[in-house]
């Protein structure tokens, strides 16, 4: 299991879907002191989150 950021999560999604042995790719939200943040929220730049996969 590995949880990496780098920008936008709907962006490197399918790259990591598609790596030979990856079985399942999640996306969502690291760090921040928001409790259960929506994609807007995060988008603001407010919550001190990252988008990770």
């Amino acid at each position: 299991m590995a949880t990496l950021g780098g920008g936008c999560f709907w962006c490197l999604d399918p790259i990591f879907d598609e790596l030979t042995g990856v079985e399942d790719v999640e996306v969502g939200y690291a760090g921040g002191a928001v409790a259960d943040p929506s994609y807007q929220d995060v988008c603001s730049g407010t919550t001190g989150h990252a988008e990770v996969v």
